[in-house]
């Protein structure tokens, strides 16, 4: 069984070998050996679980049982990522799905659920049109209104930044989406004071 590479990044490598992708967390050399275990372990169990628990109220990749304690096992997600795709798309389109998005942001926050990398790098729109959301290496549970509030600035800098000619009419659809969230508006007046301390710092 063949695999290649398809992404590498600080902390993983992920390859694709027949249907299946394999995240590899990349051993550190400048660590203690035994200290480099127990902490891939760990943030492998950890995305591992949140995988688990986000797949049951959005799509997203269920990752397989395996043995190896510094992989994680999953399906290949056939589809377009967005961002590469979605400036590509009609503006009505982009906004059909950027209000999706809001909606599955609304639905992992409820759950508690902080993605951390929240980007258009870390969604694929499929074949049956649905958002995945992917690699939640950087994720973690909180029910803390300033954590959804970084969430969503990340996301909302990507758009900028990356689909910048649309990127505040897309934002506003997200926000749509989003009010199904239960806090919204809690979270939205976070989001200010988080946006109010960047100006400030710069």
């Amino acid at each position: 069984m063949t695999s290649k590479t398809i992404a590498q990044g600080a902390e993983a490598k992920i390859f694709l070998s027949e249907n299946l992708i394999t995240k590899d967390r990349i051993p550190k050399s400048y660590r203690i050996p035994e200290l480099d275990n127990m902490l891939r372990k760990r943030r492998t169990k950890s995305e591992t679980k949140l995988l688990i628990k986000a797949s049951k109220i959005i799509p997203t990749p269920i990752p397989q049982e395996s043995k190896e304690f510094d992989k994680i096992i999953m399906p290949f997600i056939d589809g377009k990522k967005l961002s590469k795709h979605l400036n590509t798309f009609p503006l009505a389109k982009q906004k059909q799905i950027l209000k999706q998005i809001g909606n599955s942001v609304a639905k992992l926050h409820n759950a508690d659920i902080i993605h951390g990398d929240l980007t258009t790098s870390n969604m694929i729109l499929s074949q049956e049109k649905k958002i995945f959301f992917i690699d939640f290496g950087l994720g973690y549970e909180s029910r803390k209104n300033e954590d959804k509030a970084v969430d969503i600035h990340l996301l909302k800098q990507a758009l900028e930044a990356k689909h910048f000619k649309s990127g505040e009419t897309l934002f506003k659809e997200f926000k749509k989406g989003y009010s199904k969230s239960k806090d919204s508006k809690i979270i939205f007046k976070r989001l200010n004071a988080v946006e109010k301390r960047g100006r400030y710092k710069h």
